[in-house]
C-alpha cells in the first residue's frame, strides 16, 4: 500500500497532479482543498495517500492533511459513496465545514455538493455522526496562476458542475484572482445557488 509520497511536483491539472518520486511519476487525484494549497510545479511536495485497487482500476488519491485523508476514508466506507463523490465532498467544503454539517445534520447543505442527493446526504449524516474525528483546518493559499479562469472552470466541471454553472461562477469572480482563491469563491457562489 502506498501511504505517502514525497517528491517533486511535476504537473498540476485539476483534479490531478503528477509527482516525481525517485524518477517514477505518480499520477494522484486530489480534492480541490489540497490542490489549492499545493506549491507551483517544480517544488517539493509531500502527500498522504490512499491507494484504491478495484477489478478494473488502480487509483491513487492524495491529501495534504491527515484530516482530509481520514474523512475521505470514512466517506468511501459508506455504501454508494465512491472515491469521486468523496473527492467532490472534500472539494465542496473543508473538513471543518463537513464535520459541522454532519454534526448539525445539515442535509440541505450537503445536497449542494455535486453527486449528493437527499437520500445520500441523509445516509452520510446517519452513518458519520459518531465517526468523524475532530477536524483539522487547512491554511489559506494565495494566487497561483495568472490565467486562473480556465483552471477554475476546468476544476468546477471536473467536480460535476455543468459548463453553464461553472462559467457563470467564473464570470462572477474578480479578474485578478488566483486559482486557489478562485476555486474557493466559485464553490461558495455555487453553494448558495
Amino acid at each position: 500500500m502506498i501511504g505517502r509520497l514525497s517528491g517533486v511536483l511535476l504537473e498540476k491539472a485539476p483534479p490531478s497532479v503528477l509527482v516525481d518520486v525517485g524518477g517514477v511519476g505518480y499520477e494522484v487525484d486530489v480534492p480541490m482543498s489540497t490542490y489549492c494549497e499545493l506549491p507551483d510545479a517544480g517544488a517539493k511536495v509531500v502527500l498522504l495517500t490512499q491507494f484504491i485497487v478495484r477489478e478494473d482500476d488502480q487509483s491513487l488519491y492524495g491529501f495534504l492533511t491527515a484530516g482530509e485523508r481520514d474523512t475521505f476514508r470514512q466517506l468511501i466506507r459508506i455504501s454508494g459513496i465512491g472515491a469521486r463523490i468523496a473527492l467532490a465532498v472534500l472539494s465542496g467544503m473543508s473538513v471543518d465545514e463537513f464535520a459541522a454539517a454532519i454534526a448539525g445534520q445539515q442535509v440541505t447543505r450537503l445536497v449542494k455538493i455535486p453527486g449528493i442527493g437527499r437520500k445520500t446526504a441523509e445516509r452520510l449524516v446517519l452513518e458519520l455522526k459518531d465517526k468523524l474525528a475532530a477536524p483539522i483546518a487547512v491554511a489559506g493559499a494565495g494566487p497561483i496562476a495568472p490565467a486562473a479562469s480556465e483552471d477554475v472552470l476546468r476544476a468546477l466541471v471536473t467536480l460535476g458542475y455543468s459548463e453553464k454553472e461553472a462559467g457563470s461562477a467564473v464570470r462572477a469572480l474578480p479578474p485578478d484572482i488566483g486559482v486557489a482563491d478562485g476555486i474557493r469563491q466559485a464553490l461558495r457562489l455555487l453553494g448558495k445557488a
